[in-house]
């Protein structure tokens, strides 16, 4: 995601879970009847948030490096067209990539159900 406005109604409209590392704000897709083609037309979208809070510059980019990568994996998860919004805390930025693996799979099994049985 990039515009501020799919930012503001996920953040708005979405489910929340928060943990220690992350907290994740999730928009699902509306419900309709959608054929094969028109779900790969319209993936789910995935938005980060690395606010000052959590250090400078170089530090911001290291945690949105590392949430890239470990959302790379776990954004098959999300039904198509929903949109994620990920929001990092200053502890993100002092923690390992195994505790910040962790501490998503655990939102995500929170909002997503799939995920759950999945881990």
């Amino acid at each position: 995601m990039r515009r501020s406005a799919d930012f503001a109604a996920t953040l708005r409209r979405g489910r929340a879970a928060r943990g220690s590392l992350v907290h994740l704000h999730l928009l699902s897709a509306p419900v309709r009847d959608a054929e094969p083609a028109d779900a790969a037309a319209d993936p789910a979208r995935v938005g980060l948030a690395v606010s000052r809070a959590v250090g400078d510059a170089v530090t911001r980019h290291r945690v949105q490096r590392r949430l890239r990568h470990l959302l790379r994996d776990r954004v098959e998860l999300l039904a198509p067209g929903s949109q994620l919004v990920v929001r990092a805390t200053p502890a993100a930025a002092q923690a390992s990539s195994d505790a910040l693996a962790a501490d998503l799979d655990g939102q995500l099994a929170r909002l997503v159900p799939t995920h759950a049985a999945r881990r």
